[in-house]
């Protein structure tokens, strides 16, 4: 799995506590982890919260990943965000549980999380633990399993009516204010990890004009 992770201007200063958790748990299983920034406080490409929205859509839709790992200082305003893009299903996960129940009820694609509310001492094993519940074993199994068939169909209900309610993707990126766009596409590491790896020749193409224009 191709797990894009993303971090917003607020919190860029966890950045690398958040990659490094995050690498921890889910390398050993396999993934691949690509971090799309921000890295520093520092960072010439600043990243807001909406962009995380808008760039967990491209990545999502494109190919270029299969999961996205996001968040900010509630964890709330990424969720949102990400929420608003097509195909994008997104939850707010804060401890392990939310973590476990996300991943065998809804079973998404994206998580947000708070970096700032409630992040204190051992903030990094709470992370950890979050991960492990989310990417260990198989998603989607149902909790309780008794009741997996009936998830699993209120998913595809979702699914379809978000697919009903939504532009789709490349009819997004032609939409959204081109300046906000570019920002959100302007990081160090994303021409170098999603060129090589989206897979949408069309959403593909549309981006290598705005970063190339």
């Amino acid at each position: 799995m191709k797990i894009a992770l993303i971090i917003e201007n607020s919190q860029a200063a966890k950045s690398e506590i958040v990659h490094t958790a995050l690498t921890a748990v889910v390398e050993p299983q396999g993934h691949q982890v690509f971090h799309y920034g921000m890295y520093t406080p520092e960072d010439k490409a600043s990243l807001t919260y909406v962009m995380n929205g808008l760039l967990s859509g491209i990545l999502l839709n494109s190919g270029a990943a299969d999961f996205v790992v996001t968040g900010c200082g509630t964890g709330m305003g990424s969720m949102l965000a990400a929420n608003a893009m097509p195909g994008v299903f997104c939850g707010l996960v804060i401890d392990p549980t939310d973590a476990f129940l996300f991943g065998q009820i809804n079973d998404g694609n994206a998580i947000s999380m708070p970096y700032a509310k409630g992040f204190g001492w051992a903030a990094e094993l709470n992370l950890q633990d979050c991960y492990r519940k989310l990417f260990e074993g198989e998603r989607g199994l149902g909790y309780p399993r008794e009741r997996a068939e009936i998830m699993r169909k209120n998913r595809g209900i979702l699914k379809d009516l978000k697919a009903a309610t939504c532009h789709d993707m490349l009819t997004v990126l032609k939409s959204v204010d081109q300046d906000l766009l570019k920002a959100a596409v302007a990081g160090e590491r994303f021409q170098e990890h999603f060129f090589a790896n989206a897979t949408d020749e069309g959403i593909r193409d549309y981006i290598r004009g705005v970063v190339g224009g």
